[in-house]
């Protein structure tokens, strides 16, 4: 009986691991991308729009964001699990640290590693967040639940929210560029990739059927 209570210690620390070193994997590339200056992630355009109007930090306004969305989960039925509160203040959290550490870079020699860095980094923290199943963060819960509410695809809501989201993020003065496209084309296959490195077997049944509600293919940390 020790011995089973012991692997189980043994898989909630690594679990736990994953979880918090993926968020702030993820606050780092996310950083990353705005030091490289060549276009952010759809949510990170959004954020750094709204930095730009309000001159209120990105990591700060990631958070706001973040409950903001998660507020939008009571009418659509959807239960926050530890990851989803965790999500919602580490990303920004270790993303202005991340910013207070690196500086501005300049020149292209430059910026196309520390953007290819940062997409990356991006679909590694994402394996790590996923693969700990402690449920999606705020902005993929929210699709998942227009998905359930609406009838609606997965592919056709997430892509709904996105372009909204990019929109609305450059019109307030976000970065929008190469490296937007290249994110969107790399983080499927590399979130992919970096699951399947990082996945931690499910010993119950129990957690599989609750990680089974949210198709993995869908679920970011952002």
């Amino acid at each position: 009986m020790s011995d089973i209570t012991a692997r189980r210690g043994i898989r909630l620390t690594r679990r736990l691991t994953h979880l918090y070193v993926g968020l702030a994997l993820y606050g780092a590339s996310s950083a990353l991308l705005v030091r490289a200056g060549l276009g952010l992630e759809p949510w990170g355009v959004l954020h750094q729009g709204l930095a730009e109007r309000t001159g209120i930090s990105i990591g700060v306004v990631s958070i706001i964001v973040g409950a903001v969305v998660l507020l939008l989960w009571i009418p659509i039925r959807q239960r926050p699990g530890l990851g989803t509160v965790s999500n919602v203040f580490a990303v920004g959290i270790a993303m202005d640290g991340t910013l207070a550490l690196v500086p501005d870079v300049h020149g292209l020699g430059a910026q196309i590693p520390v953007m290819a860095a940062g997409i990356v980094l991006n679909g590694v923290a994402t394996g790590l967040y996923i693969s700990a199943r402690f449920g999606p963060g705020p902005r993929d819960g929210l699709m998942t639940g227009l998905n359930r509410l609406t009838g609606r695809s997965i592919r056709l809501v997430r892509t709904a929210i996105e372009v909204a989201v990019v929109v609305t993020g450059f019109l307030l003065g976000g970065s929008l560029g190469v490296g937007t496209v290249l994110y969107a084309l790399a983080i499927g296959p590399l979130a992919q990739f970096f699951l399947r490195f990082f996945d931690l077997p499910a010993p119950e049944s129990r957690t599989v059927a609750v990680a089974g509600r949210t198709p993995r293919g869908a679920i970011l940390p952002r």
